[in-house]
């Protein structure tokens, strides 16, 4: 089949006539203008190289490029380098001349998540600064509001969770079983057999004997693993890469397996309840929070408080430890508006679960004009707003943040964090703000 195209120039071709396209355009410039976001980029990516060999690594611009891609499409990272060879205007953006240039999954994965969460506040305070040149945004009006990010783990239950560390344990120990001759016992089929017992029994007496089982098999595995650590360790001076891989994965999970066990050994054996702060929902992302919402629904992840702004910009977040309550959040987010704009905002909205009393005098006590949270709770309007009008307006305005964490949700995969550790979960949520930020401000300067 001969070529119909010979010589194509991909940047002398003009863009796609798509409004797509055009948001494009209008996102490059942005970056253009602010150097200063490639530069970020480029420290966390020198940060741990170790050598100079092989094929050319991406450059700063260009992962940071392809970072927005990803998240403002909900790519995977093998539908990325797809897209990324595929698109013309995605090779055009990210600044490839051929398919050929483009690097595979993995390279894109490892080059991605070295940008570190820290940075993408970083680089969010730079895409906010823009704004505020622009004349798009000017921080005088925020509102503030959480939710929640789910982690990438299964529903947890205590059977699913002894049957995860069994399963795991054996593959590592069948792993140096084969390499290195390890002494080990498989008990990952019979740890089934009593994990789907589990399931599949239909009251909760009949799950009794079966945890029991397989809380003994988990111990044994344990014991096993503990055991196999000290000749994988010594086994370190012949193979030094594979042995201490394995002895430093038996290390991680063996502590997080023995206090599954212990949970559950509390939970079903003696029937105690475990506080949420110490219950593990993972071995696999054991940084999980438990998030009771309402008192109605359960979460698995961690709680994230925006800050808005009136021109739908998000203009700070906090990626929360534990279940804080709301109303110790909505001072310290009015504090970080000073530290990013040098000045508190004038007006300022939150939802119910804000309110108190004590917030709305500091607030107050910060200059600021009118401090409304969506609920009264016991306080007054004439309190909160100069006049019943600035209330009504300010309490419909919060809402528009609502649909600014759903729009981060629905399109730029902020439902559900798919990057594994809790410091790659933060940087999952500052590239998908960020991602959301440039779309958004983008199509501000284009109308």
């Amino acid at each position: 089949m001969r070529r119909l195209v010979t010589d194509f120039d991909l940047f002398a071709a003009p863009a796609l006539p798509h409004e797509h396209a055009r948001e494009l355009e209008a996102i490059d410039q942005i970056l253009l203008d602010n150097p200063g976001i490639a530069t970020l980029v480029w420290e966390d990516l020198q940060g741990d190289r170790t050598h100079a060999a092989g094929r050319p690594g991406l450059s700063a611009e260009q992962v940071v490029r392809a970072a927005i891609i990803k998240q403002m499409n909900g790519f995977s990272y093998e539908a990325l380098a797809f897209h990324l060879a595929d698109s013309r205007s995605y090779m055009r953006f990210c600044g490839f001349t051929h398919p050929l240039e483009v690097p595979g999954k993995s390279a894109l994965a490892d080059n991605l998540k070295r940008i570190a969460a820290q940075t993408w506040e970083q680089i969010n305070r730079l895409v906010v600064g823009y704004a505020e040149v622009r004349g798009v945004e000017d921080g005088r009006r925020v509102r503030i509001d959480p939710t929640v990010v789910a982690a990438n783990i299964h529903h947890p239950t205590d059977g699913a969770l002894l049957f995860d560390g069994v399963r795991v344990l054996s593959r590592i120990l069948t792993h140096a079983r084969k390499r290195f001759g390890v002494p080990v016992k498989n008990r990952l089929r019979r740890a089934k057999r009593r994990h789907m017992a589990i399931v599949n029994a239909k009251r909760q007496s009949q799950r009794i004997e079966p945890y029991k089982d397989l809380l003994t098999l988990t111990r044994e595995t344990l014991r096993s693993a503990e055991a196999a650590v000290p000749l994988l360790r010594h086994e370190q001076g012949r193979f030094p890469p594979l042995a201490a891989r394995l002895a430093s994965a038996l290390e991680h999970y063996i502590p997080l397996v023995w206090q599954v066990v212990s949970q559950t050994e509390r939970r079903v054996l003696h029937g105690t309840s475990v506080p949420a702060e110490e219950k593990l929902v993972s071995i696999f992302e054991p940084h999980t929070d438990i998030i009771r919402k309402d008192r109605r629904d359960t979460y698995y992840g961690h709680k994230v408080t925006f800050t808005g702004g009136k021109s739908g910009l998000l203009l700070d977040w906090v990626v929360e430890d534990g279940n804080p309550a709301d109303s110790t959040l909505f001072l310290r987010m009015l504090d970080r508006q000073h530290a990013l704009y040098g000045h508190y905002p004038r007006q300022a909205a939150a939802d119910g679960a804000f309110a108190s009393k004590h917030n709305l005098e500091e607030a107050k006590a910060r200059d600021l004009d009118d401090v409304v949270f969506a609920k009264k709770r016991g306080l007054a309007v004439e309190d909160m707003a100069s006049s019943t009008w600035v209330y009504r307006c300010l309490r419909n305005f919060r809402a528009g943040i609502e649909g600014m964490i759903s729009f981060l949700k629905r399109v730029f995969g902020l439902a559900r964090c798919t990057w594994k550790g809790a410091p790659a979960f933060a940087s999952y949520v500052g590239a998908s703000v960020v991602s959301a930020n440039l779309l958004l401000l983008a199509r501000h300067l284009m109308t």
